[in-house]
């Protein structure tokens, strides 16, 4: 039974261990980086995160449901998703969760904005849901181990610009990632090959647009609730199956 946990959830607990040792890193180089060379590390963060929101954002154009073209049903999730998530004020819950976090740990400077930055960017995007899905459905790690490389190398220049709220990001990763593994490993019959699904390129496109603010965030350029947006990722395949039942 633990071995079986373990193969169909190791790939989380490999990303989880990598941005604990980005962060240390990133903690004791951040002490050393002037407050100038911190800022460009930020603009290079967020640019590349930008890039990496428009390479998946563009994945809405494989997501046709039924008649209805994938860049509708994106806009429709997250006008929706966003009604929601400001009705149920996600993003202040959010950011009041790295508070706590902070004010009970003696969390120091930024600390919520790298807490609520890192666990949104961490957890949206196609490696995360498809990994996650890959390693419940065939005990697949893979693309969870490569994941878990490029967050622990973007924890370092995160926590030396925003500190140990980066750390904390693994808490909803573990939660994210884990939950969509153990879930894939109950219903591995509804998705036998999520790589292909246009269900995931859709919420692969609405989180591409997700960190895309993030990275409006990072570059200072305004200020974007991202949060509120996370309730379009349910939202999304609910749609996607009406649009395929209405055709």
């Amino acid at each position: 039974m633990v071995v079986d946990f373990w193969l169909k959830t190791s790939g989380t607990w490999i990303n989880v261990f990598t941005i604990l040792i980005g962060t240390a890193l990133g903690l004791l180089l951040g002490s050393r980086l002037p407050k100038r060379m911190q800022q460009i590390i930020t603009q290079a963060l967020g640019l590349m995160t930008l890039w990496i929101g428009i390479s998946m954002a563009g994945r809405l154009a494989d997501a046709q449901g039924g008649a209805i073209d994938g860049a509708v049903l994106g806009l429709l999730s997250m006008v929706g998703g966003g009604f929601l998530g400001e009705w149920w004020q996600l993003e202040d819950r959010l950011a009041g969760l790295g508070d706590w976090l902070k004010k009970h740990l003696r969390g120091q400077g930024k600390f919520t904005e790298g807490f609520v930055a890192t666990s949104l960017l961490f957890c949206i995007g196609p490696m995360a849901l498809i990994g996650s899905l890959n390693n419940g459905l065939s005990n697949d790690n893979t693309l969870l181990v490569i994941k878990a490389m490029m967050d622990g190398l973007a924890s370092i220049p995160f926590a030396s610009t925003y500190g140990l709220g980066v750390g904390f990001s693994t808490l909803p990763l573990l939660i994210y990632q884990g939950s969509l593994s153990l879930l894939a490993a109950v219903f591995s019959n509804l998705l036998p090959n999520p790589e292909a699904d246009p269900r995931i390129f859709l919420l692969t496109g609405i989180g591409g647009l997700m960190i895309m603010g993030i990275s409006f965030n990072l570059l200072e350029l305004l200020r974007v609730r991202v949060g509120s947006f996370l309730p379009a990722l349910i939202i999304a395949p609910l749609l996607f199956e009406l649009a395929q039942w209405l055709t």
